[in-house]
């Protein structure tokens, strides 16, 4: 339990203080924390700025813009309780509740909450300049002197990474700045410390976004962790009343002109709101942060708890690659990935799966009577095939297009749902009949917008009256305001005749390039979520690579949407009784840090180059997302990558299983069967991988090695030892062994 030192009284000097097992941190007669001190080593550092101390509770006031921080506070011992009161006359009361390794803040109550949109937790300031991880809110100092981190996280779902000011809930993908050392890569003088930047590219190719490979232009895939000016690092969370109409100008990628914002009436949702929200507030060294107090804030909480092998997914020891497919022959692909030790193969050679609820999951037929699985001896079933591979303890995955309503599907076209999710509500104002393409509309605010937010694709810009359809582009200036380039009975719909005072929802979709559809509201949403679930349980599923994963920010609920969206999928698997379903996703965001298992997106040279050595040697996108994902404690990503090849050597996967370990990376190996076949060191190459996997499965390396593992200019082999779960690592130079290390195993989860 954490110990509550000294309590308020009416002085002015008056402040509370709670201790932790790592952190002791005091907050004043204000509302503001004032100390935050590791209390692991002597003397106890302080971590809390001096000029910058962090209000605990700041209040939203959505129509002013404003951000009330609390003026005054008094704590109650005996119900846990702080109050705080705020100059607009609202006040809160928060319940403080003492963990061994964290405080636990819940918002119990708040009057006067009219105006009050939403709440923020924080900003947590501190003075830790190092890395910060802006998806699950953490400040990390990983230095051997200082060793410690600071971080947040929610305890309930509509309490999100981020501040209360954050459009559409979802931060803004972009570029800033800021070094993790200062003295290995400063500033140059032209660029200053959270200065922001756009990304590269036209906008619409996502390889083209990763434009920076200096250490100082670091990626944002989120903002509940920001720097200042100084290179300092703070930490917020925040949750919002759902039920309150709104609208947003929304865009995940506000700056660049291929994607600028559109105008998104928000869907309110009755009872999801701010009263109860709760975060828990850590301190550790930060070198045992992760399974130490991270996993207890997760277990104590009943938050999110996948596994793989019994293993949590966040547990580097559970990091392992996957097999992806190639060539459409799978005669040896379950025999290869049971050979390299992995545990799932991505049929990424089948395409996309499109959620389609008109098959209501058997994507190969009621009977399982489709067979697009390609085996010489004749071709398999999804399920036929799944049931080969769990034999062997492997799993099978695919590649849906997360929540695009795809033209053709049920909820789609020809009868489209009536659970689409609109940017913008009009009325008709004339009688059409169904052929009729002149549509006047009451108002013509915001219909001239194209598309989505993402590439405003032409072909995709739709109204839906009634059961219909109808693709337009423009709407004209003056009145009667018509809507322009009207096409009847879009995506196959059936003209029909509509009347005056009929309602016409602008929708909100998705892209083309081959992701063309529609997105859900809320409710369909769900229905989806359930959906991949039901999918996984009659066919054998249980990996799912997720591309469009942003699809799920386009209804305005952002991180809020996709905690709901696997909370739903995952909590449907648990109703089949099946494991939970590993997956990777095109985005990674802190709504999905918890369900999400690895990011093995992109891939080749733009991931890691093996022959270069280098994160990125094409684009900056290998250096990005590493360190996206080392700061949140999340496995890297080397991509779909390193094909084995008829010129593939032992040598290269001696080198790509010393960096997976070393960084905490995990990949998807591309497997041809022809080109496997064509490898005349493949059996070489099997053995390498498969030891290297044994060994980081068995806890067999230490944290000082796998640093000396993440460097891309060593030379590693790694050999079985004498005894059982004990490992030989050889370090090699110019062809000579210059060090060896014998390696012991833990906990081995044999592969």
């Amino acid at each position: 339990m954490a110990v509550l030192i000294a309590a308020m009284s009416c002085t002015t000097s008056a402040q509370t203080s709670f201790r932790t097992a790592y952190m002791d941190i005091t907050i004043n007669n204000k509302g503001r924390i004032t100390s935050i001190k590791n209390i692991t080593s002597q003397p106890f550092r302080e971590f809390s700025p001096a000029d910058k101390p962090s209000s605990l509770l700041c209040l939203f006031d959505s129509r002013r813009d404003t951000l009330w921080e609390p003026q005054s506070a008094a704590y109650n011992a005996s119900k846990s309780a702080l109050t705080l009161s705020y100059a607009n006359n609202s006040v809160a009361e928060v319940r403080i509740e003492g963990r061994k390794k964290y405080l636990k803040f819940t918002l119990l109550s708040l009057s006067n909450r009219e105006d009050i949109e939403g709440i923020q937790w924080g900003a947590i300031h501190t003075n830790i300049t190092n890395l910060f991880g802006e998806i699950i809110g953490v400040a990390r100092d990983t230095s051997e002197t200082v060793n410690y981190a600071i971080g947040m996280l929610a305890l309930d779902d509509n309490t999100l990474g981020g501040t209360s000011k954050t459009i559409g809930d979802a931060a803004p993908f972009q570029y800033i700045i800021h070094t993790p050392d200062t003295v290995r890569y400063p500033l140059p003088d032209s660029l200053r410390e959270g200065q922001v930047f756009t990304l590269g590219g036209n906008g619409i190719s996502d390889v083209a976004f990763y434009a920076h490979k200096e250490p100082y232009y670091r990626i944002m895939y989120g903002n509940t962790a920001m720097v200042d000016s100084k290179g300092r690092i703070s930490v917020s969370y925040h949750s919002r009343d759902r039920a309150r109409e709104r609208e947003i100008y929304f865009s995940l990628i506000p700056n660049m002109a291929a994607n600028t914002p559109n105008h998104l009436e928000v869907q309110p949702i009755p009872g999801v709101d701010y009263i109860g929200s709760s975060v828990a507030l850590w301190g550790s060294p930060d070198s045992t942060a992760l399974m130490d107090v991270v996993q207890n804030i997760v277990l104590s909480e009943g938050l999110p708890y996948p596994t793989i092998d019994g293993k949590w997914v966040k547990d580097p020891a559970a990091y392992v690659p996957d097999a992806i497919t190639r060539g459409q022959l799978y005669d040896s692909i379950i025999s290869y990935t049971h050979r390299l030790g992995f545990k799932a193969i991505s049929l990424y050679d089948q395409g996309f799966i499109r959620p389609d609820r008109g098959n209501a999951g058997y994507i190969d037929g009621k009977e399982f009577d489709k067979k697009p699985l390609h085996f010489s001896s004749g071709n398999k079933s999804h399920k036929e095939f799944s049931g080969m591979a769990e034999r062997y303890g492997i799993t099978i995955g695919r590649t849906p297009i997360t929540t695009s309503l795809a033209p053709g599907t049920r909820d789609a076209s020809p009868v489209p749902s009536d659970s689409l999710c609109y940017q913008q509500k009009r009325l008709l104002m004339n009688n059409i009949s169904p052929t009729d393409t002149i549509l006047i509309i009451d108002d013509p605010k915001y219909m001239d917008e194209i598309g989505s937010w993402e590439g405003h694709a032409e072909n995709l810009n739709m109204i839906k009256i009634g059961k219909e359809l109808i693709h337009y582009l423009g709407v004209s200036e003056q009145e009667p305001y018509r809507l322009l380039n009207v096409k009847r009975g879009y995506w196959g719909t059936r003209p029909s005749a509509h009347f005056s005072m009929d309602t016409v929802y602008k929708l909100q979709v998705t892209i083309n390039y081959g992701y063309d559809g529609l997105i859900p509201n809320m409710e369909l949403q769900d229905e989806i979520a359930k959906y991949y679930a039901d999918v996984c349980h009659i066919n054998g599923i249980g990996y799912y690579d997720f591309d469009g994963l942003e699809f799920l920010f386009n209804n305005g609920h952002g991180y809020y949407s996709v905690k709901r969206f696997f909370r739903k999928m995952f909590e449907r698997a648990a109703y089949h009784k099946i494991p939970p379903i590993r997956f990777t996703g095109a985005t990674l965001s802190e709504g999905s840090w918890h369900y999400q298992s690895i990011w093995n997106v992109g891939g080749g040279k733009n991931l890691y180059d093996v022959e270069t050595r280098e994160w990125g040697s094409a684009t900056s996108q290998g250096k990005d997302l590493r360190d996206v994902t080392y700061a949140n404690y999340f496995p890297a990503t080397m991509g779909s990558n390193f094909p084995i090849t008829a010129t593939s050597t032992a040598a290269q996967y001696e080198h790509i299983q010393a960096i997976s370990v070393g960084i905490g990376a995990t990949y998807s190996l591309y497997l041809s069967q022809e080109d496997v076949e064509s490898c005349p060191q493949k059996e070489a190459i099997f053995k390498v991988i498969r030891t290297w996997e044994d060994a980081s499965a068995a806890n067999a390396f230490p944290r000082w090695i796998k640093k000396l593992l993440a460097k891309p200019e060593k030379n590693w082999t790694l050999k079985e030892g004498s005894d059982q779960d004990t490992w030989v690592l050889h370090e090699w130079r110019n062809g000579q062994r210059i060090s060896s290390y014998e390696l012991h195993g833990s906990s081995r989860s044999p592969r």
